[in-house]
């Protein structure tokens, strides 16, 4: 009865998204008058004149594309509590994330809005979603096990312990109504504690006593938890655990590379996908399609789109698209105004539309080269980095380089990693030690990175490939780029790039 319940609750929010789906521009046109109407009186309403009420366009002409370094001068203020400055009031929460150019973790306002109508809201469509896609399931008839970081005292203000930082997922969990709780496992003094080790032990521990159906995570945790969960049963197949387990609700990274090994521990051909698009930002998109890769754009989660055609990528002051302007197949950088603040940000992600009725679309990357294959958003900058701390320590230099990620192999049992392919002008007295150099300076500059290599539980140490001299150029030359600019790409989120080099060794 309480699965009746709930299903019968959650499945109200479908009439809202067949409206965003039917009336998309509608919808945007006045969330973006919510937005400008509700942050008017605060520092940046006053600044562009929010009060005017103006529509997309006249956003576009008053007010910048920002990125992450452009607001952080405004963010910092919010974070040392400044109240009424991007939004009204004062914010406590934040999400920290990694990426940024110039810092180890980036910060975004989490306000009560973006969590009730963006976050929470999302949240629900997911499972309305999910449960008139299989409505012979009981998805919501046991737990929801859903894994998450962890959060801890605002660095800006230690003293004050109302506000505090840490991965969304611990925010939003952190924050659930006490009713929410019901339906989610394990309890929030586990699911929130900060040492991994620790966390997935105790985690796997209580979780296998427990009549789990769904499964909400990073398939890079999910998979180390499920293992343990298994070892621990003496069974073969989690499915031995949890005999009702239906649904896994995945994120943040591609599925792609997981989805044999997520098959092998769950044999069960009832068992389902589905993936969220999130973010730090905001929830973006889900899949509401069984059997299609594409992403239903959430249109009505209080983020407004605006879209950077690939060829303004790297312009100053790009142009951008509203959302009636957009074509299919075309590659398209998001910039967000959100109802936590964020006006005309640029996210770092990049899109392709694969249906303009209702809007779907593709994450096809980031704005810039990176490596994010199991959640460690690794981006140049961070490379380039850790490549010449390695050099310094070990008096070498590199001539070029590119990596890749090495995906888990089960039947070998091995971890995901890095695999780094560097072209030396002379050998390193120690590889050992340029490798060790290089793992130590990605973890110090990247949050993300860290987390996933601490005690080596999702992440291997990097695998290092030396390239014999010429390598590159040969490789250059194949495909009739050699001079110029043209250049070899540092870091790629497959390995088609890498494999085809390697290919010619």
């Amino acid at each position: 009865m309480i699965d009746s319940i709930i299903t019968w609750a959650v499945q109200r929010r479908l009439t809202a998204i067949n409206h965003f789906r039917s009336h998309p521009h509608e919808v945007q046109r006045e969330l973006l008058r919510g937005l400008l109407h509700t942050a008017q009186a605060t520092e940046w309403g006053q600044r562009y004149g929010f009060a005017d009420a103006f529509d997309g366009r006249e956003l576009a002409q008053r007010l910048p594309v920002s990125s992450y370094e452009d607001l952080y001068p405004a963010i910092e203020r919010v974070l040392k509590g400044e109240p009424n400055v991007l939004w009204p009031g004062q914010v406590t929460w934040f999400a920290k994330s990694s990426g940024t150019t110039n810092a180890r973790s980036k910060y975004i306002p989490v306000t009560r809005e973006s969590l009730d109508a963006g976050h929470y809201r999302a949240g629900r469509d997911m499972v309305a979603l999910a449960t008139a896609l299989y409505p012979s399931e009981r998805i919501l008839g046991g737990k929801t096990l859903s894994l998450g970081g962890t959060h801890g005292p605002n660095p800006f203000r230690p003293d004050d312990s109302s506000s505090r930082v840490g991965d969304v997922s611990a925010v939003i969990m952190q924050n659930l109504p006490r009713w929410a709780e019901f339906l989610r496992t394990p309890p929030l003094e586990l699911a929130l504690l900060d040492e991994w080790e620790e966390k997935i032990e105790r985690i796997a521990r209580h979780v296998q006593h427990v009549d789990v159906t769904t499964l909400a995570g990073v398939p890079t945790w999910m998979m180390l938890l499920l293992r343990r969960v298994t070892a621990l049963a003496g069974a073969d197949y989690i499915t031995e655990v949890w005999p009702n387990l239906r649904l896994f609700l995945h994120g943040a990274v591609a599925f792609g590379p997981y989805r044999a090994l997520f098959k092998e521990l769950i044999p069960h051909e009832r068992m389902r996908y589905l993936e969220i698009y999130n973010a730090s930002e905001g929830y973006i998109a889900v899949q509401d399609e069984p059997d299609s890769e594409d992403l239903l754009l959430l249109l009505d989660h209080g983020i407004f789109y605006e879209f950077i055609p690939a060829d303004q990528f790297e312009a100053e002051n790009p142009r951008t698209l509203q959302l009636d302007e957009v074509e299919l197949g075309r590659s398209y950088a998001l910039v967000i105004s959100t109802n936590a603040g964020l006006w005309r940000y640029k996210i770092g992600d990049t899109v392709r539309f694969t249906c303009l009725a209702p809007y779907r679309i593709r994450i096809t990357g980031r704005t810039k080269h990176f490596l994010n294959a199991f959640g460690e958003e690794v981006v140049i900058e961070n490379a380039d980095a850790a490549i010449a701390a390695a050099c310094q320590a070990t008096g070498t230099t590199v001539r070029d380089y590119t990596a890749a990620p090495i995906y888990f192999d089960a039947s070998a049992g091995s971890r995901g990693g890095h695999q780094w392919l560097i072209e030396f002008t002379k050998m390193p007295p120690s590889p050992d030690q340029f490798v060790a150099v290089l793992d130590h300076t990605l973890r110090q500059l990247n949050s993300d990175y860290d987390a996933k290599r601490h005690r080596d539980m999702a992440l291997a140490p990097p695998q290092l490939t030396v390239a014999p001299a010429g390598t590159f150029e040969r490789w250059l030359a194949s495909k009739g780029k050699l001079g110029g600019q043209h250049k070899v790409p540092r870091l790629s989120n497959s390995r088609e790039l890498l494999d085809e080099i390697l290919r010619i060794l």
